[in-house]
């Protein structure tokens, strides 16, 4: 089964209306992560005291617990720790769904030749899912409404991601897909700034005067992310052409494409061991670039005392320079091949997770430091992925191989978390889950490096 190197020439062109077009999909759909799952509308709003039973909010949060004051209210925490937690089981089972979909809808796509008409079919309901939340109250009962709304919202979103992915190979030639994979990821995080900006400057100005109570501005803010999704996937509804079908694969029902899927899995380990393997490793390392960012907020709070405005402000810093550098690390993947671009980029991660441990003395000053870099590194290596997993796969399974992408990387999602979890218990601090987190990319990266990629892979 030949590459897609083998197949493509390299000197095919592709109109840069199509290629910006695609890229514009990721700035789109990027507000729900960033805005909605990352730093307001979760962490802010629905596992808030908003959420709890009134006798329970009406605690008074200065002597609210999990802290060592005398007449702390163990009722209060708990109920925030209760909202927190039933978040958090309801994701772990979007999470389930989505690594028992992803390859399988992937497959069928493949098969199909309807990649773009999932991605749309996806992007829409996100954007149904994004106005629903409206309709979330401030209010207990509201609670798993909202909580539901967004765990459809994850597994949509990885769903459309999955096919959006495998579009790469349709919007790049072997001499372009690094910097376009890197234009595409970078506009996402860009886009998810631009709009986290506004929210900030629509707090700033209390909202012109709207009565927010209710839980309203959080609400419009939902709100604002689904005609946003909307409005910035036309272009990508416009101008990308939908993927050719494969009419030598027989179309199979539902349930026997999982018999077809492991029968694919057994085909792609004789035949395309390097697509194999790199799954496999990658998912390792892609597991604690996601641990940078999902831990860094908790580090500059917990570890090295950022206010909340602080806090954002630094989410706001790193994203912007993750956006900027993955953009032009694009190029440089062209020119030095992925793999140089993800070694060094595991390389730099984990000597700037080092850094930060051993010079925490130094303060916030060391944290931004130490995060600046790790945001420069952390989008390069995230783009050059799925430029590297474009180049190893077998023409035709794009929609498969990228659905097994996100499956494996759900898989092993729980090594970042526990190491992070095992060295803050284990040494009892909360900087101590840097190291947790640096071992989890160190061990990637020598994963990484025992993979044998073809040459084209490399230069």
């Amino acid at each position: 089964m030949s590459s897609r190197a083998g197949q493509e020439t390299a000197d095919r062109v592709v109109p840069r209306r199509q290629v910006f077009s695609w890229a514009l999909w990721d700035w789109a759909t990027q507000p729900f992560n960033s805005v909605i799952l990352t730093f307001v509308w979760v962490p802010l709003y629905l596992v808030s005291k908003d959420f709890l039973a009134p006798e329970i909010a009406a605690q008074d949060p200065g002597s609210v617990g999990c802290s060592t004051a005398a007449t702390e209210s163990t009722s209060y925490c708990l109920g925030l720790a209760d909202l927190s937690s039933w978040y958090g089981w309801v994701t772990f089972a979007a999470g389930i769904l989505i690594l028992l979909l992803a390859p399988v809808l992937g497959q069928r796509a493949d098969i199909d030749g309807n990649k773009k008409r999932w991605v749309l079919g996806c992007t829409a309901v996100l954007a149904l899912l994004q106005f629903a939340l409206f309709f979330v109250h401030a209010e207990p009962v509201y609670f798993w409404l909202g909580a539901v709304l967004l765990a459809l919202g994850a597994v949509t979103s990885e769903i459309a991601g999955v096919n959006y992915n495998a579009m790469l190979v349709q919007v790049s030639t072997p001499k372009t897909v690094g910097r376009v994979s890197g234009l595409g990821w970078g506009m996402g995080y860009i886009g998810g700034i631009v709009a986290l900006v506004i929210v900030v400057v629509l707090n700033q100005e209390d909202w012109f005067g709207l009565d927010t109570g209710d839980g309203l501005a959080y609400r419009l803010i939902a709100v604002g992310c689904a005609v946003w999704t909307v409005l910035f996937a036309l272009p990508f509804i416009i101008h990308v052409p939908e993927s050719p079908a494969r009419p030598d694969r027989p179309k199979v029902g539902f349930f026997t494409s999982y018999v077809v899927l492991v029968k694919d899995i057994a085909r792609l380990f004789r035949t395309s061991r390097p697509a194999f393997w790199f799954l496999l490793a990658s998912a390792v390392y892609r597991d604690g670039l996601a641990g940078v960012f999902a831990f860094g907020g908790v580090l500059a709070t917990a570890a090295f005392g950022f206010t909340p405005t602080e806090v954002i402000v630094f989410g706001v810093a790193l994203n912007l320079v993750a956006g900027i550098a993955t953009i032009l690390a694009g190029r440089l993947d062209d020119r030095f091949g992925p793999r140089a671009v993800i070694v060094t980029a595991l390389v730099v991660l984990v000597l700037s997770c080092l850094f930060v441990f051993f010079f925490r003395e130094g303060g916030k000053t060391i944290f931004w430091i130490g995060g600046i870099v790790l945001s420069a590194a952390v989008g390069p290596a995230q783009a050059a992925s799925r430029g590297l997993l474009a180049r190893v796969t077998p023409a035709g399974m794009e929609g498969e191989i990228f659905g097994l992408y996100a499956t494996t990387g759900r898989v092993v999602s729980w090594m970042s978390p526990l190491l992070w979890g095992a060295f803050i218990g284990w040494f009892g601090a909360t900087y101590w889950g840097i190291l947790g987190l640096a071992i989890v990319l160190l061990v990637g990266l020598v994963l990484l490096l025992l993979v044998k990629l073809p040459r084209f892979v490399h230069a």
